[in-house]
């Protein structure tokens, strides 16, 4: 299979395009990979090869390997390393009094980096510090700053919903959310309710207000004075799933009224 394929690296790295030769990969597989002047390892998010872009300037990297028994076991150990790697780590931020908030440690697969993934309200000048953790670790030191979103991502979790969250099991990016996709979804503008749990608006508002938008199509709004059979009335509720509505009319009496498929 020639061509590239998307990689997520690591237990909370980025997506990278990764060049395919002979080894046979399946979206979930767990790969060892040619990555930043060092081997590193990371799961297919992605196995439908597309054509490789060529650049001038730098070499595509490469898929090495399917992990094997002993890659597991030694991924294992980076991961309990990497607890400890934290664990000084935050201690040395304390020492140099610098307002972060560590969230998460990783190695790369052949020990020669260590990421530190961590929030904070401004910018952080943590020169410093990475010179600290160099002496102390012997590895190319990487700090990098996220936002809540990814903190949600990489501690998981499960959403009001009671499914796994959406950003850490299948969003590869995070999509603009804002208040009017609720608002036209008709969803209470309680921020609770339409939050997720790292206190931002909830992605799948995004990605279901396109589906949202298709099926309300030819629908009357809240408010509306619609005709019905029966007479004039004010529409009360609104529902688009079942694509009907109900009416008030000039009585108090109420009656649902059912609308065809959304127009193409």
């Amino acid at each position: 299979m020639e061509g590239m394929i998307s990689v997520r690296l690591r237990d909370s790295g980025q997506t990278f395009k990764y060049q395919v030769h002979h080894c046979i990969v399946r979206e979930g597989d767990c790969v060892i990979v040619e990555h930043d002047r060092g081997m590193d390892h990371g799961v297919v998010v992605s196995s439908h090869a597309c054509a490789a872009q060529a650049n001038p300037k730098e070499a595509p990297k490469k898929i090495i390997r399917r992990a094997t028994e002993n890659d597991f076991k030694r991924i294992e150990e980076n991961r309990l390393k990497a607890k400890e790697a934290f664990n000084n780590c935050v201690k040395k931020i304390e020492e140099h009094k610098l307002d972060m908030k560590l969230v998460q440690a990783e190695y790369s697969f052949d020990c020669s980096k260590i990421l530190f993934y961590f929030t904070a309200d401004g910018r952080v000048d943590f020169r410093n510090l990475v010179k600290d953790l160099a002496k102390v670790f012997k590895a190319r030191i990487e700090l990098r700053q996220i936002g809540v979103r990814d903190e949600a991502r990489l501690f998981g979790g499960f959403g009001s919903c009671g499914r796994e969250l959406c950003c850490t099991s299948f969003l590869k990016d995070f999509e603009p959310v804002t208040i009017k996709m609720a608002k036209e979804e008709g969803l209470s503008l309680n921020p609770p309710k339409i939050s997720g749990l790292c206190g931002r608006l909830m992605c799948c508002l995004s990605f279901e207000y396109q589906t949202y938008k298709v099926l309300s199509r030819g629908l009357p709004r809240e408010g509306e004075i619609v005709s019905t059979a029966q007479g004039k009335g004010k529409v009360v509720s609104v529902n688009v799933f079942k694509r009907a509505a109900t009416v008030q009319l000039e009585g108090g009496v109420q009656v649902q009224i059912c609308f065809k498929e959304p127009p193409q």
